[in-house]
């Protein structure tokens, strides 16, 4: 991978993450991804469920390559009597590693307002049972940075149940290459096949097939990859690969998932994508995903005829403050760059 696409991949990364997006709260995100791909010289369209599509050229039949713009976070369930908020996670948000953060709450009306989640009497001076208390969304509140003290103060305030919540993602890249941040869960890829798009254009190449790049933005909630274009034989969720024990993959790879919760991936496929590794000589592992699923295998269990693989540059600490790498970013890239190359 040239450093000039890295380069642009790292800081659309960056842009992406900062913007929120929580399933079914993507306007924006989807917007700034959709001018990316225009700028480029592409035609990207909205889909009515409000992902967006785009084809990258090429003739025949179809590849799609599948990533998430949308992302874990909560929404007001209760404006409490004490003038805080209950939430409910939106996705696989988890109570225990998003306490102390700071958040930002969304009215309808457009306001933004900040806050922290905190467990509930969270002075350890005062809360003898601080240590010992489960962290769950029930035992968590959010405390908005405003003087509210009562339910109809926080309301004042344009507060309400539905409300969407956004944590910070603490975006950071290492100088030793690690990428840091909450999101990378799915937008690290999102910048992968942004750079992927720039690189055809710049350079002038056209996919050896037609090639569609699908940001779909409800895959945390289990929707995202229902309905993908006809003529598309093959599909490629191009997702954060997994980290962690048992496992072969690192930060500083791309995964292959040979095998999910859902079932084995398609084989020709995976022998194709080991094929243009060995080609590129890329650093890539190849792993079975004991909790995880992906658009993949929603758009197959949807009905859609298609053979189906994940592949992402290593992610850990997945649905937490994530972990990446520079080297797995360019390995990710090379993968498909060199699948695509080849690809029947």
């Amino acid at each position: 991978m040239q450093s000039t696409y890295l380069n642009y991949a790292l800081r659309q990364l960056e842009a992406i993450v900062n913007i929120p997006s929580p399933s079914g709260f993507t306007a924006e995100a989807v917007r700034y991804c959709s001018n990316e791909f225009a700028n480029m010289g592409y035609t990207p369209e909205i889909t009515p469920k409000g992902g967006l599509l785009v084809c990258l050229g090429g003739e025949g039949e179809g590849l799609l390559l599948g990533a998430h713009i949308d992302t874990l976070g909560a929404m007001v369930r209760e404006v409490k009597a004490n003038g805080a908020l209950r939430v409910a996670p939106v996705g696989g948000l988890q109570a225990n590693n998003t306490e102390t953060e700071t958040v930002h709450v969304y009215t309808r009306a457009g306001k933004v307002l900040e806050g922290t989640l905190q467990l509930e009497n969270a002075s350890v001076h005062v809360n003898g049972e601080y240590s010992k208390t489960q962290r769950t969304f029930d035992t968590l509140e959010l405390l908005l940075d405003a003087k509210t003290h009562s339910a109809a103060e926080t309301r004042a305030l344009g507060v309400d149940v539905g409300d969407y919540v956004a944590v910070e993602p603490r975006f950071n890249v290492t100088e030793t290459g690690f990428i840091k941040s909450r999101f990378l869960d799915d937008k690290l890829s999102a910048a992968i096949l942004l750079a992927y798009a720039k690189y055809l254009k710049d350079t002038g190449r056209r996919p050896r097939r037609r090639v569609y790049v699908d940001f779909t933005v409800f895959e945390e909630v289990g929707h995202g990859g229902a309905v993908i274009p006809q003529d598309v034989v093959e599909m490629l969720s191009v997702d954060m690969g997994c980290v962690g024990t048992g496992l072969q993959c690192d930060e500083t790879m791309v995964s292959i998932c040979v095998m999910d919760s859902k079932g084995p991936s398609h084989k020709a496929v995976v022998d194709g994508l080991v094929e243009a590794a060995l080609r590129a000589g890329v650093r890539y592992a190849l792993d079975v995903y004991p909790h995880y699923s992906s658009d993949a295998d929603v758009a197959v269990c949807a009905g859609n005829d298609v053979r189906h693989c994940v592949v992402g540059a290593g992610v850990y600490a997945s649905h937490g403050y994530e972990r990446s790498h520079i080297e797995g970013l360019a390995n990710t890239f090379d993968l498909l760059n060199s699948y695509i190359e080849i690809a029947d």
